[in-house]
């Protein structure tokens, strides 16, 4: 059945990837696109020439995650258009890269705002109608690294991330009842194909950032470049990422995974996060919470 979605940083990764391959599949697609210099114009016509060649549903919005604003008003024409919302893909991130200590604690505030506040406006904006429908599927955008390695130089974007589950975790419980599901999507590490290390912040503290470098640390970001990239297997497509999402969509309502890992790095997360929401079942039947844990039809 064809669903009406939206995708957060779909202008470019794993955002584009993913409105392409379910607009394909026949899905309608509403791909939220943003900017750091404000200028999205390539990137609609970039998915504009898709649906034309595939005569698929892929249609752009402008979606600035910072701004409420904003976020209502996509939320509001995608309802005028359809008249509703069937599966929400929290997609947008922003990565830093450097010393942790080297970056000022607006751009940590401002790295929050991105990938966790911004998912937050979203909800605010999109559930209301969801939980109305009594169905709905959240899907999250997370990182192995939550439960996988946390390497240096990425500590801001690593810290956010975890934080992203945290608050995905905490929501899945809240809407089973009202019949919405929720899926963790936690893609492993992809040195090509995304723009996630080219468009990384920078350090707001570069004398910091020169301490580290100049000191017993020299080399230390270098290396984690280059060993980041031998984790990769050469042939690695983020195109994994965009399957997976087409794969969730054929899977029937109530059945739907909590999460998934397409890690082609196989860093093992998917083990440890299999015993932290082990934990959780058993705490949850301690509680006497155990209903919500699935998603009631």
């Amino acid at each position: 059945m064809s669903q009406v979605y939206i995708i957060t940083g779909a202008s470019t990764g794993f955002g584009a990837l993913c409105a392409r391959a379910l607009a394909k599949q026949g899905h309608t697609v509403f791909a939220g696109m943003y900017s750091h210099d404000g200028n999205t114009s390539k990137y609609e016509e970039d998915a504009a020439a898709f649906a034309r060649e595939h005569n698929a549903d892929l249609r752009t919005m402008t979606l600035d995650l910072l701004s409420q604003a904003s976020v209502d008003a996509a939320v509001k024409h995608v309802l005028d258009a359809t008249g509703r919302i069937d599966v929400i893909v929290h997609n947008a991130g922003h990565m830093n890269y450097g010393p942790a200590e080297s970056f000022t604690a607006e751009q940590y505030l401002r790295l929050y705002d991105v990938n966790v506040v911004g998912s937050q406006r979203l909800n605010i904006a999109a559930l209301p109608h969801m939980r109305r429908a009594r169905k709905g599927h959240l899907v999250w955008t997370g990182s192995s690294s939550t439960y996988g390695c946390n390497s240096p130089y990425l500590g801001a974007y690593f810290a956010a991330k975890a934080a992203q589950d945290s608050l995905a975790q905490s929501y899945a419980a809240e809407l089973t009842a009202w019949g919405i599901e929720t899926t963790i999507v936690s893609p492993g590490v992809f040195t090509k194909g995304t723009n996630h290390f080219a468009d990384a912040a920078r350090p707001g503290r570069p004398d910091v950032a020169q301490e580290y470098e100049d000191g017993p640390t020299k080399g230390l970001g270098e290396q984690t470049m280059t060993g980041t990239a031998a984790l990769v297997p050469p042939d690695a497509d983020p195109q994994i990422v965009a399957d997976a999402l087409v794969e969730l969509a054929k899977i029937p309502r109530g059945e739907k995974p909590f999460r998934m890992f397409p890690d082609p790095t196989m860093g093992g997360a998917h083990v440890a996060a299999a015993v932290v929401d082990n934990n959780k079942v058993n705490m949850y039947r301690r509680m006497g919470l155990l209903e919500y844990l699935k998603v009631q039809l």
